[in-house]
């Protein structure tokens, strides 16, 4: 393997697949330990000076020098290439290593200790703080975990340092070379420590040294040892060299498992193993699959060897043809014959077991000859088996083992014709060759099960009897299963063997199972496995409970494939017991097999229904069915559907999705089925809602029309909208899904495409439910097309969509909006979650829009003014006249249903129904061109931009002034007579396009005009009798001879009536309004108009005439008054002005007959 820069940190698999190097290129490589090409890069900040693989094999932690913003430590998937965790910071890292179990992960620094992490959310779990310090000059790998994670060695110049997590003690030893940086690695049992361009090896426990020295031609920077500690990687300069270390240290100091020719086995499985507990020796091994992510070949052999024993012999076979599948190997074929073997197939075995002889890499193949004959007597072929013999004595080759062989044949031969297992056994004690280096009498008893030193029966009998007394179950069973193999095979017989065996293994699988059960409780879930795993073996007689018992403590660790078994298991020993369907329904949600997970629990419910125990019937009652589940969850996607666009695209597919198809698709997302499958007792209804939302989310797009952009009928005529034509305006809507899906979202809505505008329902329903599904969205990713990358602070606000009606509410509704350059970047390189959060980009609108930040941030319709509402639409335009009023209904919260076609009548439809709605006389007072709709409604939203009026404030000592000087004036019953006038007014309305318009009065008395200005425009002077002259100009010609047909209307009936209770005043005095408009307010039908419940606002209660007077006084202060014209007995029409009509007022000298409050109704 050859890197690109300068090797300073090296890590093996656990499993040997992988090799992870980091280099000063700023880069940690993966490698293929096998092949030694290169898998995969991932780029750092600065040189990589630490690395390392999980136990699993599927995470990589790489380690930076530097600490950057971004932070230099970073766990990647191997796999796929995705970062895990954000990236943590720790300076000047040395070195970092994942702990043996792969939960937690360590680094050492330079000058700032040792830290751990937890490896599932990046918590500091323990810092050392300064303590530890690798204090080195140059990048080494100064780290190493114990096997047990309690412990970590930490190198610095001359010493090697160890610290206990459980307690947090510390310790160190001197080490050679105290000049020289430090790099070490570690099984556990010894340190590897590099110094300079040698390798010391060190006792973890003992602290001295041990075996030679290894030496370099150049520095060491780095070390690694595979799992058994067999072997050694130093990373020097640009090369990696690996070492066998068999011939440095003796045999105990590598690795945690024996090694046997040919098998391979970690302790905890030998021991089992050799003992025969084959149910807890398969379990180990299929614990060890389980958790790496590349099984080796010797654990699926070795798996297969077991289970041929345990008869399961299909599953043997899959796991010999798995383990050749991965490597070709001796005992990859020995596995297959012996599988073969037990399905009777004789010739099979045979041809596999010769196969074994091709890839057997030692010198002396006497060992496979030896197996070779122990196959050829288990398949009843002796006379072939002595023949085998034959062969060996012909071709040893020294007098030893010729002499061996030759007694072998003289003395035994006749016994394996006779199939005596005791006498072959002998045979091949004295056939096995005495110069191995590890026993190989081992290795067939642990093959063929054959056992060469064991008591007999009947001295076992009480041993077994001991150990249960003494509460050690579990050994008793293992002695009492290689009883019951022993009797079985036709050894030392007995005739009160069977009654012993069968009352002993009752009173032993009660014991085991009450242990288990108890462990259980204590969640010691492995110690339970073991004792219901040890029961079982005891083939007793009812064993669906245990096996319902083990899937259950398989199932909480996880080992979903051998929970699943049990339960199988279980349903088979006892189809009518619904707890093992539970136990299947359980293990089959934990593999995700959702599906199949509901069938078991409908089986579960069949089994309690169906029961003949009315105890178990009774059950039912606390389950409810998947259908009742798969009903909730239908009608909430229904309600949720209801508020979301109708069409959406599916950003995976890029297809148009109305609602029927995205439940459809929910329907078959795992998230759907788990739902069903994980509700067995009730209907999670916040669970169901919390799920179904979130798969719904959608992201909505915001930007600027730019022509012929992809249509609803296009993207169906394409499929998708990854089937458009490449033009610059389908990559606009294909980038939008891209950034959609970018950011985690399935759906993505664009009014380009998701709306069918040829059929007017959906478009009319979409125009009116568009702020709504702006405000609810997920998102909205607004383009600006005009605005350069890089962007700079003020470009959004320059930019053209900011000058369009529909993207106002674009901008108001939603919650979380990103805003995006032409390139689709950022704006201003603001990377964060919600452009809305950002004080730089808001404070940027709230200065172009003139409202608070805060409004903008969390905008809701009734937050703003109508007015203030105005204002900002006015700054807007669209392409098509009838948008300026449909982009507002969201905002106004309108009902009105859109209709294209009647153009400028769209404005007056909203402005009357805001009128109506809100009785807001503001939205009357402009001054322009009046609208065709109505008079008193302007043209253009565009009026709007003017500073709406605000009434002269009128209290304190002022107010007390203008009490007193009209408590001189007028009478309390005068007083009270013009306040129950105004207060009786009703609210702004309309009807029939026509404004039914409550305001005081002031008719006109004379007319004339002062001047004609440029376009025909008119100053008028009016003459109106309590407000003196008043002058206005407009380009309407007014009637000079009938002054009498004009009015000036004081609109301002709410500041008029002040903060009061709205009652009326005085019991005995008369309320009237007297009015010109229709017959409900007529003054001669003598009907009373309610006040407006609008200003029935509590205030502290004053005397009826200080009311009246507080109210006069308001009357008599200056207003804009707006200008009518009478049609007719009782319309008018209002004159339109080119600037605002600013009234005096009336003062102080107000009377009952100068203050006329009518209801007038306006063309």
């Amino acid at each position: 393997m050859k890197a690109t820069r300068g090797i300073r940190s090296l890590a093996v698999s656990r499993d040997g697949r992988w090799i992870v190097s980091g280099d000063t290129g700023k880069k940690a490589t993966v490698w293929n330990a096998i092949t030694h090409e290169k898998v995969r890069e991932f780029e750092h900040g600065s040189g990589v000076t630490g690395v390392d693989i999980s136990s699993d094999g599927i995470k990589v932690v790489a380690a930076s020098w530097d600490d950057t913003d971004t932070g230099n430590v970073r766990i990647s998937d191997i796999d796929y290439g995705t970062e895990l965790l954000l990236p943590l910071s720790h300076s000047s890292i040395r070195g970092v290593k994942f702990s043996p179990d792969g939960s937690r992960f360590a680094t050492v620094s330079n000058d700032s200790g040792v830290r751990v992490y937890s490896t599932h959310d990046g918590k500091v779990l323990f810092d050392s703080g300064t303590q530890g310090s690798s204090n080195a000059s140059n990048l080494v790998t100064p780290l190493a975990w114990s096997p047990d994670g309690q412990r970590l060695f930490v190198a610095s110049k001359g010493k090697i340092a160890c610290f206990d997590i459980s307690d947090s003690s510390f310790s160190d030893w001197l080490a050679r070379d105290t000049q020289r940086d430090t790099s070490i690695a570690s099984n556990g049992k010894f340190i590897a420590c590099s110094a300079g361009a040698s390798v010391s090896l060190w006792d973890c426990v003992s602290h001295e040294q041990i075996g030679s020295v290894i030496t370099h031609n150049t520095d060491i920077f780095c070390l690694a040892l595979s799992p058994s500690g067999r072997y050694l990687a130093c990373g020097a300069g640009n090369n990696i060299t690996i070492h066998n270390l068999r011939g440095v240290l003796p045999s105990q100091y590598f690795g945690r498992g024996l090694w046997f020719p040919l098998v391979q086995v970690s302790c905890r499985t030998f021991k089992s193993w050799i003992q025969d507990n084959l149910a807890n020796a398969e379990l180990l091994l299929s614990k060890e699959i389980t958790n790496t992510s590349s099984p080796s070949h010797h654990l699926l052999a070795n798996r297969a060897l077991i289970r041929t024993r345990l008869k399961r012999v299909a599953l043997a076979e899959e796991d010999a043809k798995e383990s050749l599948r991965i490597q070709p190997s001796p005992i990859g074929y020995i596995a297959t014959a012996i599988a073969l073997l037990g399905q009777g197939d004789r010739e099979g075995a045979l041809w596999a077991f010769d196969l074994a002889f091709h890839d057997y890499e030692s010198h002396d193949n006497r060992l496979l000859l030896i197996l070779k004959s122990i196959l050829l007597f288990e398949s009843g072929n002796q006379e072939v088996a002595i023949a085998r013999v034959e062969l060996l004595i012909t071709r040893a080759t020294d007098d030893e083992a010729t002499y061996f062989y030759t007694q072998a044949r003289a003395s035994r031969g006749a016994d394996l014709k006779k199939g005596d297992y005791d006498c072959a056994i002998s045979l091949v004690k004295e056939l096995a060759p005495k110069d191995e280096p590890y026993p190989p009498l081992t290795m067939i008893s642990l093959i063929f099960g054959w056992s060469f030193d064991g008591p007999d029966i009947v001295a076992r009998q009480p041993q077994c009897e001991t150990l249960y007394a003494e509460g050690r179950t579990v050994e008793a069973a293992e002695i009492l299963l290689d009883i019951i193999r022993r009797s079985g095979e036709g050894t030392q017989r007995s005739e009160a063997l069977p009654d012993w065996v069968s009352d002993f293994s009752q009173k032993c699988v009660a014991a085991l199972e009450h242990v288990g059960d108890e462990a259980f409780e204590s969640e010691k879930y492995d110690d339970a496995i073991t004792q219901y795993s040890v029961a079982l073996s005891l083939s007793p007689p009812s064993p669906a409970s245990l096996f319902i018992k083990r899937s259950r403590a398989r199932a909480v660790k996880g080992l979903w494939d051998d929970a699943l078994q049990d339960a199988d298991e279980a349903v088979k020993a006892d189809p009518s017991n619904p707890r093992g369907y539970e136990a299947k329904h359980a293990a089959l949600r934990g593999a995700i097999r959702y599906d199949e997970a509901i069938d078991a629990f409908n089986s579960m419910l069949h089994a309690i229904e169906q029961s003949h125990d009315p105890k178990v019937r009774e059950l039912r009652k606390n389950y409810i069915s998947p259908s009742q589940t798969i009903a909730a969850i239908d009608s909430t996607a229904l309600e949720i559907l209801k508020n979301c666009p109708l069409v959406v695209i599916d950003v995976a597919t890029g297809c148009l999705c109305d609602g029927p198809e995205r439940i459809r698709i929910f329907k078959a997302d795992p998230s759907s089925k788990e739902l069903v499958s994980s509700m067995t007792r009730k209907v999670d209804e916040g669970r169901i809602r919390q799920v179904v939302s979130s798969f719904f989310r959608y992201v909505m797009f915001s930007h600027v029309w730019q022509g012929n952009e992809p249509l609803f009928q296009d993207v169906g005529a394409a499929k998708s909208v990854w089937g458009l034509p490449k033009t610059p305006l389908n990559e606009k809507l294909h980038d939008f899904c891209k950034e959609t899906r970018r950011l985690g979202y399935k759906w993505a809505w664009s009014d380009t495409c998701c709306i069918d505008k040829h059929t007017p329902s959906i478009l009319n329903q979409s125009l009116t439910s568009m702020y709504k599904w702006y405000a609810d969205s997920a998102a909205t990713l607004v383009f600006l097309a005009g605005v350069a990358h890089p962007s700079k602070p003020g470009d959004l606000t320059r930019s053209l969509w900011m000058t369009r009606a529909w993207t106002l509410q674009e901008l108001l509704a939603p919650t979380v909006i990103f805003f995006y350059d032409c390139e689709w970047k950022p704006y201003l390189g603001n990377s964060g979650t919600n452009h809305k959060e950002s004080p730089e980009i808001m404070r940027e609108l709230a200065d172009a829009t003139h409202i608070p930040h805060g409004t903008i941030t969390t905008f809701s319709p009734g937050e703003l003014a109508v007015r203030e509402k105005l204002r900002l639409a006015s700054t807007r335009s669209a392409t098509v006249v009838e948008d300026v009023a449909y982009s507002l209904f969201g905002i106004f919260e309108s009902d009105i249903r859109p209709h294209y076609g009647e153009g400028a009548t769209a404005l007056g439809h909203l402005l009357e129904e805001i009128v109506t709605r809100f009785g807001e006389v503001a939205v009357l007072v402009w001054t322009g061109k009046s609208s065709s709709y109505n008079s008193c409604l302007p043209a253009s939203v565009s009026v709007y931009n003017q500073t709406p009026y605000k009434p002269p404030s009128l209290e304190g000592e002022e107010m007390e002034t203008y009490l007193t000087e009209l408590r001189g004036k007028l009478s309390q019953q005068e007083a009270l007579g013009i306040y129950n006038q105004i207060n009786s007014l009703p609210l702004a309305r309309f009807a029939a396009r026509r404004l039914h318009f409550p305001c005081i009065v002031f008719p006109v008395r004379r007319l004339g005009i002062q001047e004609i200005r440029h376009r025909n425009e008119k100053a008028y002077r009016a003459k109106v009798p309590g407000l003196g002259k008043v002058g206005f100009t407009t380009a309407d010609d007014l009637p000079l001879q009938e002054p009498q047909k004009l009015v000036f209307a004081h609109p301002w009936i709410s500041y008029i009536r002040g903060p009061s209770n709205g009652d009326t005043c005085g019991s005995d005095s008369e309320s009237f309004v007297d009015s010109d408009s229709d017959s409900e307010h007529d003054a001669g039908s003598g009907v009373v108009v309610p006040p407006s419940p609008l200003h029935a606002i509590p205030m502290p209660r004053v005397d009826d005439y200080t009311l009246s007077l507080q109210m006069v006084a308001r009357l008599g202060q200056p207003f804009k008054a707006l200008l009518l014209v009478q049609q007719s007995e009782r319309h008018y029409k209002r004159v339109a002005t080119e600037s605002e009509i600013v009234v005096r007022g009336l003062g102080t000298n107000i009377t009952s007959q100068n203050v006329q409050a009518k209801v007038l109704e306006i063309l």
